[in-house]
């Protein structure tokens, strides 16, 4: 038996290669378009995934210490937390109040002792990065002065204010000014010679220094600063308010201590490390918006 192979003709040929090519043009975007579905389902999945299981990992071990040691588990802060937050702004006394109330009180007292640092550490910190008499001079004290525990200086701030509302925004502001001083002086350091120069020879005033060759080499250096500050003004208002009460989460805390509800302890560590979360996402955004419309 033999097989006849039929080879198709020129006819055919040009009939079959506009359609071979419109089928050649479908398969490549559709598994180029698979691949994509591929590579963000991966992506996704390696962003969710990990936090996820580092999360139930962290909660299973909260219940294993909380059933040897006695401490309220999970499911009993979450209940408390249900009945906590479902009044947060209450107000009972001027002592007795909301932990929505709490909150914003810590907050306004971090955000005046921060305004006020860097409205100060800013200028301070480009002073000492441009002068070299400036940096040699306050190198002893910043030195010193830097590592002091924040709690140390509430004493001075109770005496010299005798108040614990601007006493608490004192150990914020003086706490929180170092980082903002030393990146930003640092990044004024880090200007290359060579801009200077330039500027030198073209005789730019001092203020153009700043605007046009300063301020943009130096923003990373100063944001970094503002970051940390933020994060160092947030931790010192809650030791502050333990020892100066009034309305405040760290005199919340206490307060529940006293009162031997452990579980409304655990809420406020949560509380207070989702508001520093918060305040530190919201630095990063404001710095790429900001970065953004330099560029």
């Amino acid at each position: 038996m033999s097989v006849v192979k039929l080879k198709p003709s020129a006819t055919q040929t040009s009939l079959l290669s506009p359609m071979l090519e419109v089928t050649a043009a479908v398969a490549i975007p559709a598994s180029a378009g698979k691949q994509r579905y591929r590579e963000a389902a991966i992506t996704l999945l390696n962003s969710v995934v990990p936090p996820a299981l580092g999360m139930l990992l962290f909660v299973l071990l909260w219940a294993q210490i909380a059933h040897l040691s006695g401490i309220p588990g999970p499911l009993k802060t979450w209940e408390a937390a249900k009945v906590l937050f479902s009044h947060p702004f209450y107000v009972k006394g001027p002592n007795d109040q909301g932990i929505g109330w709490n909150i914003l009180q810590s907050l306004s007292r971090v955000g005046l002792g921060f305004g006020l640092a860097a409205l100060i550490g800013i200028p301070l910190g480009f002073l000492i990065g441009r002068f070299g008499f400036m940096r040699r001079l306050s190198a002893p004290i910043i030195s010193l002065l830097r590592p002091v525990s924040p709690l140390a200086w509430l004493p001075i701030g109770l005496y010299v204010f005798k108040e614990a509302q601007p006493a608490a925004i004192w150990v914020i502001f003086i706490s929180s000014i170092w980082p903002i001083i030393i990146n930003t002086a640092t990044g004024v350091t880090h200007v290359p010679q060579d801009y200077l120069n330039i500027a030198r020879v073209l005789q730019l005033s001092e203020w153009k220094v700043f605007t046009r060759i300063l301020f943009p080499a130096v923003l990373p250096y100063m944001l970094t600063g503002i970051r940390l500050s933020i994060g160092v003004a947030w931790l010192v208002i809650v030791a502050a308010e333990m020892l100066t009460g009034g309305v405040g989460i760290g005199f919340w805390v206490w307060d529940e201590w006293n009162n031997l509800k452990v579980e409304h302890i655990i809420i406020a560590i949560f509380v207070v490390g989702i508001v520093g979360l918060l305040l530190e996402q919201a630095i990063l955004w404001a710095a790429k918006r900001f970065e953004y419309k330099e560029d």
